[in-house]
């Protein structure tokens, strides 16, 4: 299966980029500048031998039509809608997967949720009904991501308007061998992305004995 990553010159794009093609993935890894993009994807095989021919850098419009059906899109805040907006045209029948948190300008441990609730509805507002925008992977650790030899160690929590979409999405998680939940509808956005800067705050705390913690939902008495 081919999936593509917008924004995968970035640490968690670039994460997730080697976990799918470790899943047995064809990845394109999309940036604006596809001479970045193919240099971060040669790179990254070289580091992993055994992906090879798995990862490929592209412009951003070619990664989409690369894809099947998935793109995930993986881009500062900053950039997010803006970046959106120059792709939205390329998305016909393709599901977004939107792992964007809006983290307040310099301060990584303050969420600063744009007009529309969460960055996951600010691209459903941008891209229309007709494409299916997904919130999840907002809480994973790009650290983590980007270390092969550890499993994923938290679960994933998955919104969208559109639940063939939502299911399809928690189906693709499922492949990196993590746990994928239903978290309802893209309002739940609003909640998830701001879990995002609790963990960072607590995984930059001097008062705990860890770091790259993870959110995980625990049966009652386990």
């Amino acid at each position: 299966m081919k999936l593509s990553i917008i924004g995968g010159t970035g640490p968690q794009g670039k994460g997730l980029t080697l976990r799918f093609a470790k899943a047995g993935f064809e990845v394109a890894l999309g940036s604006r500048d596809e001479t970045r993009a193919t240099e971060v994807a040669e790179s990254l095989s070289s580091e992993n031998p055994n992906l090879v021919g798995s990862i490929i850098g592209l412009s951003n419009s070619d990664a989409i039509a690369f894809t099947d059906k998935f793109v995930i899109f993986s881009v500062p805040w900053t950039g997010h809608n803006n970046a959106l907006n120059e792709i939205k045209g390329m998305l016909k029948d393709k599901v977004l997967i939107d792992i964007v948190v809006p983290l307040e300008d310099g301060n990584p441990r303050k969420v600063a949720m744009p007009p529309e609730g969460s960055a996951t509805e600010a691209a459903q507002a941008i891209l229309g009904p007709n494409i299916p925008v997904i919130g999840a992977l907002h809480n994973v650790s790009a650290n983590t991501l980007n270390h092969l030899d550890k499993k994923i160690n938290c679960d994933i929590l998955v919104c969208g308007n559109n639940l063939d979409a939502r299911l399809e999405t928690i189906a693709l998680l499922e492949k990196l061998d993590v746990k994928a939940y239903n978290a309802g509808d893209a309002s739940s956005a609003r909640c998830l992305e701001a879990i995002t800067p609790i963990l960072i705050r607590i995984n930059m705390s001097k008062a705990v004995p860890f770091s790259h913690a993870g959110i995980k939902i625990w049966p009652l008495g386990e």
